[in-house]
C-alpha cells in the first residue's frame, strides 16, 4: 500500500510539473492566467516536494539505525576481545611494557611476584635502576636503546637487586617496541640461573685468562692428550718462542722429561703437584716453584721463579749451620726464639744448663711451654705469682731494648739473664752462670774488708808503699807513731818525704838510708829488712819491711820502749789508745762519709751507663758495669752500717718513734727474707702470741734489728735446717726470740759476738763484716731494751730481745 501511495504522489507531481510550461507559455504569450490557478499549481508542487523529502528521510533513518546496530555489535565484540587479551597478558608472573612510535610508554600491564622485588606502580617499575642490580639495569637500557633505534629484538636474563632472576624479551610490533618481563619458574628458572652462572663464569674466565696472559710467571694449559693448548707470554719468553701461539704450535716444553713425569705422577687430585723443578732459561739454570693440577679435562700449571730465594735459603742454611757450630762452642747458654715465640735454635750450653731433652728442644716448643717445664723441674726462681712473673718476662718481646736480670735458682745457682730482641721479631736469651764469680767476688770483698778493718785496728803502724816509692795505704797507728798529719798522708807522699818528716837531726843516717833503699830501691832480690829507730822523745820503734808480690812494700812499726820506762809507756799507751779510739771513730765516721759521697756518684754514673740513652755498651763493658754496681752496693751497705754505729757512739742517733704492730713487723721481715729461706730450704717456725699487740718504737730500727738476727740465723744454719721466731708480751715488755739449730758458736766467740767487726767463719768461708750483732745491740739498748745470746757449739744459737712497750725516750718525747 505504501509503495502504491508513493507512485500516486509521484504521478500527481509529474502532472503538476508538466502543466508549468503551459502556464509559463501562457504568461509569455500574455495569455490571461488566473490567480487561483497559480496558487493551486504552487501548492501542488510544494505538497509533492514535501512528500518526496519525507520519504527520503524515512529511508535514511532506517539505514542509520541498521548501521548503528551493526557498529554496537562490533564494539561489543572488540571489548570482549580486549578483555580476553588483557586477561591473557595479566598473568601473575609476567608484565608487559609497550611504547608508541614516538618512544613513550603507552601500556604497562600485568604483574610480577613480590619475591622479585619489582614495584607494582607503573612509574616505579619503569625506573629499572631502582629494582635491578646495576649491571642488569645497564644491560637492559642498552638493549632497549638498540631495540628502539635498530629494531633489534633481544632476550636477556637479568638479576633483581635481591638476587632473583627475571627473563626479559623485547621485540618490535606495529612500528613500536614492547617488553615482556617474566618470572621464570621450574625448568625455565633453572635454565635462567644456569645461563646467568654461565655468563658470570665466562666473564671470570675471561678476566683470569687476561690476567694470566699478562702475568710475569709462566702459565700453561694442556688438553686431554697432554699436549699444550694455551700458554701465556711469560711462558713463551721462557722457552724463547716468538709468541704464545708459536710456543703451542712448536710444543716447546719448559721442563725436561723427568720434571714433566714428576708433575704428571702427582698432580692428579685436589692437592695437585707442588714442588721445585729446575729449567734452562736463556742459557742459565733457573729454579721454579711449580703448582700444577691434572683432571679428566686436561691439565694446567704455573711456575714462579725462586732462583734468588733458593740461593738465599742456601746461604741462610749455611749461615745458620755455622752459627749453630759457633754457639755450641760457647760456655754461655743461648736460646733463640722466633716472632711466634717458638724455639728456633739453641746451643749445647743451654741444653746442659737446664738439663733439657734434645727431642723436646728439637720439637720447636713455644717459650711458655719451656718455662712451664723449667718451673716443674725447679730450674726457675721461686715466685709467689708465677703467672704474673711469666707475663712480665715475656713482655720483653714488646721492648725495643735489651733487658737484663739475675735469676737466683732454688739449687743455689745465680744466672745473669739477657733478653735481646730481634729487629725483625723474636728474642735471643743469653744465660750466664755467675754463681762462682759472685762467690769469688763476695769472698774477695769480705777479705778486702777484713784486711782493711784489721789494719785499722792494729796497734802496730802499717804503711804500704808502691813500687814507685809513694804511700798507698796506711793505718791510724802509723800516723800516730810518727805524728804525721792525715791531710799530708792523703796526698800520697813519697817515702823520701815521709822519712824527711820522721827523721830527727841526730838520728842514725845509715838506718834511715837502709830503710829508704828497702822501700824504694831497685834491688832485684827485694829482701826484707828490719831495724830499730830511737826517737828523741824517748820512744823506741822497731820497723820491718815485707816485700809484697805485686812489687809493693809493706812496712810495720812497733813501739818497743824499754822496760825501764814501762810504767810511763803503759800510761802513755793507755792515753794513746784512748786517743786512737777516738781518732778511730772519728776516722771511721769521716772516712765513711767521705767514701759514701764518691760511692754514691760511682753507683749513679754506673747506673747511668746502663741506660740506652747514654750509648750502647758491648757485652764485656756491661759485665764490668754489673760488677761495679754489685760491689758498690755491697760497700755502701757496709758504710751505712758503720755510719749507724758511729752515730750511736756520737750520741746523736734520733729514733723516729711510732706505734708498731709486732705481728706486722714479723710479717714484713719474713717477706723480705723469703728468697733466702727458699734458697737454703730452711724450715721456718713462727709463733706470734695473740696478745703481742703493739709497741712504741722506731719501726725502721726495730725492723733492722729483727732482720739482722734472722739473717744470722739463716746463714749459720745448714741447708734444710730449722729456724724459729717467736714474739710474746710479758707484763710491760715484748720478748722477741730467734733460734737456729746450726753449728752454734764457740764459747770464746760468744763473749765477743756483739763487738764490732767480730765475725765467725761459716764453714769453708769466713763471716761477714761483723757489724750485724753490734747494730742489734746498739739499737736495742737505744730503745732501753736488752739482748741475751746463748749458743752451744754444734747445737745452735738463741738470741732473746727484751723491749719495753714504751721506752723512756718515747715518754720523754711525749712529754
Amino acid at each position: 500500500m505504501r509503495r502504491r501511495g508513493r507512485l500516486t504522489a509521484m504521478g500527481a507531481g509529474a502532472l503538476s510539473l508538466a502543466s508549468w510550461p503551459q502556464v509559463a507559455a501562457a504568461q509569455a504569450a500574455d495569455l490571461p492566467v488566473s490567480r487561483d490557478t497559480i496558487l493551486l499549481v504552487m501548492l501542488a508542487g510544494l505538497t509533492i516536494f514535501a512528500v518526496v523529502m519525507a520519504v527520503l528521510l524515512l529511508a535514511r533513518r532506517d539505514r542509520l539505525q541498521a548501521e548503528n546496530a551493526e557498529l554496537r555489535e562490533q564494539i561489543g565484540k572488540l571489548r570482549a576481545e580486549a578483555d580476553r587479551a588483557e586477561a591473557l597478558v595479566s598473568e601473575p608472573n609476567q608484565r608487559l611494557v609497550a611504547w608508541t612510535a614516538e618512544g613513550e610508554a603507552a601500556l604497562v600491564t600485568g604483574s610480577l611476584p613480590a619475591e622479585t622485588g619489582a614495584p607494582r606502580e607503573d612509574e616505579a617499575f619503569l625506573e629499572f635502576a631502582s629494582w635491578l642490580d646495576p649491571q642488569s639495569a645497564e644491560r637492559l637500557l642498552r638493549a632497549i636503546a638498540e631495540l628502539q633505534t635498530n629494531a633489534a629484538p633481544f632476550i636477556e636474563t637479568l638479576r633483581a637487586a635481591n638476587g632473583r632472576l627475571i627473563e626479559v624479551r623485547g621485540w618490535v610490533t606495529g612500528g613500536a617496541g614492547a617488553l615482556r618481563f617474566r618470572d621464570p619458574s621450574g625448568d625455565r628458572r633453572a635454565l635462567a640461573e644456569l645461563k646467568a652462572v654461565h655468563a658470570e663464569l665466562e666473564r671470570q674466565v675471561g678476566i683470569l685468562r687476561n690476567l694470566l696472559a699478562a702475568a710475569a710467571l709462566p702459565v700453561w694449559v694442556r688438553d686431554r692428550g697432554g699436549s699444550l693448548s694455551w700458554v701465556n707470554r711469560a711462558y713463551a719468553k721462557a722457552v724463547e718462542a716468538e709468541g704464545p701461539e708459536a710456543a703451542v704450535n712448536a710444543a716447546l716444553e719448559l721442563f725436561d722429561e723427568v720434571g714433566r713425569q714428576a708433575i704428571a705422577a702427582t698432580a692428579r687430585g685436589e692437592k695437585g703437584y707442588s714442588g721445585r723443578l729446575p729449567a734452562i732459561v736463556t742459557g742459565s739454570r733457573r729454579v721454579y716453584e711449580v703448582a700444577a693440577i691434572v683432571d679428566d679435562g686436561g691439565a694446567a700449571g704455573l711456575a714462579v721463579d725462586v732462583t734468588v730465594a733458593e740461593e738465599a735459603e742456601a746461604r741462610l742454611r749455611r749461615e745458620i749451620a755455622f752459627n749453630a757450630r759457633t754457639l755450641d762452642q760457647l760456655q754461655t747458654a743461648v736460646a733463640i726464639f722466633g716472632p711466634d715465640r717458638r724455639m728456633r735454635s739453641y746451643n749445647a750450653a743451654y741444653r746442659a744448663l737446664f738439663d733439657l731433652d734434645t727431642p723436646f728442644l728439637e720439637s720447636a716448643p713455644d717459650e711458655g711451654t719451656v718455662l712451664e717445664r723449667l718451673r716443674a723441674a725447679r730450674k726457675l726462681p721461686e715466685q709467689p705469682d708465677f703467672r704474673a712473673w711469666k707475663t712480665q718476662l715475656l713482655a720483653a718481646y714488646q721492648s725495643p731494648e735489651a733487658q737484663e736480670a739475675q735469676w737466683h735458682l732454688p739449687d743455689g745457682r745465680t744466672l745473669r739473664v739477657i733478653a735481646n730482641p730481634h729487629p725483625g721479631g723474636g728474642m735471643t736469651w743469653i744465660y750466664e752462670n755467675v754463681t762462682e764469680r759472685l762467690h769469688l767476688e763476695s769472698r774477695y770483698n769480705a777479705l778486702k774488708s777484713m784486711q782493711g778493718e784489721t789494719l785499722d785496728h792494729l796497734a802496730e803502724g802499717v804503711a804500704v808503699f808502691a813500687s814507685n816509692g809513694r804511700l798507698r795505704l796506711h793505718n791510724p797507728s802509723f800516723a800516730e807513731i810518727w805524728s804525721l798529719e792525715r791531710e799530708l798522708l792523703g796526698t800520697l807522699p813519697h817515702v823520701s818525704d815521709v822519712v824527711a818528716l820522721c827523721r830527727e837531726p841526730d838520728s842514725d843516717a845509715e838506718v834511715w838510708r837502709r830503710f829508704t833503699t828497702a822501700v824504694a830501691g831497685v834491688d832485684e832480690s827485694r829482701s826484707g829488712v828490719s831495724g830499730r829507730l830511737e826517737r828523741g822523745n824517748g820512744r823506741v820503734v822497731d820497723y820491718a819491711t815485707v816485700p809484697l808480690p805485686d812489687g809493693q812494700t809493706m812496712v810495720t812499726f812497733v813501739d818497743v820502749t824499754d822496760s825501764a820506762n814501762m810504767e810511763r809507756a803503759l800510761i802513755e799507751r793507755n792515753d794513746a789508745l784512748e786517743a786512737a779510739d777516738r781518732l778511730k771513730n772519728e776516722f771511721i765516721r769521716h772516712v765513711s762519709y767521705e767514701l759514701r759521697s764518691p760511692l754514691t756518684n760511682i753507683i749513679g754514673f754506673a747506673q747511668l751507663l746502663t741506660e740506652a740513652r747514654v750509648g750502647p755498651l758491648n757485652e764485656k763493658q756491661s759485665e764490668y758495669i754489673s760488677y761495679v754496681l754489685t760491689s758498690s752496693n755491697a760497700l755502701l751497705a757496709i758504710i751505712n752500717d758503720i755510719l749507724d754505729l758511729t752515730t750511736v757512739d756520737a750520741g746523736v742517733m734520733e729514733l723516729d718513734i711510732s706505734e708498731v704492730g709486732v705481728a706486722d713487723l714479723v710479717e714484713e721481715v719474713l717477706d723480705e727474707l723469703s728468697d733466702r729461706i727458699e734458697d737454703r730450704q730452711i724450715e721456718l717456725g713462727v709463733t706470734v702470741a695473740p696478745g703481742a699487740g703493739r709497741i712504741v718504737a722506731d719501726r725502721k730500727r726495730l725492723h733492722q734489728v729483727l732482720y739482722n738476727l734472722m739473717v744470722n740465723a739463716i746463714e749459720y744454719s745448714d741447708a734444710g735446717g730449722r729456724v724459729s721466731l717467736s714474739a710474746e708480751r710479758r707484763d710491760d715488755v715484748i720478748c722477741l726470740k730467734v733460734e737456729d739449730y746450726g753449728a752454734g758458736m764457740p764459747s770464746a766467740f760468744v763473749q765477743s759476738a756483739f763487738e764490732r767487726f767480730s765475725s765467725m767463719p761459716r764453714g769453708s768461708s769466713r763471716g761477714g763484716a761483723g757489724l750485724g750483732l753490734a747494730i742489734v745491740k746498739s739499737f736495742v739498748e737505744l730503745h732501753g731494751g736488752e739482748v741475751h745470746l746463748d749458743s752451744d757449739e754444734g747445737k745452735g744459737t738463741s738470741v732473746v730481745i727484751t723491749l719495753p712497750l714504751r721506752p723512756r725516750i718515747a715518754a720523754a718525747a711525749a712529754e
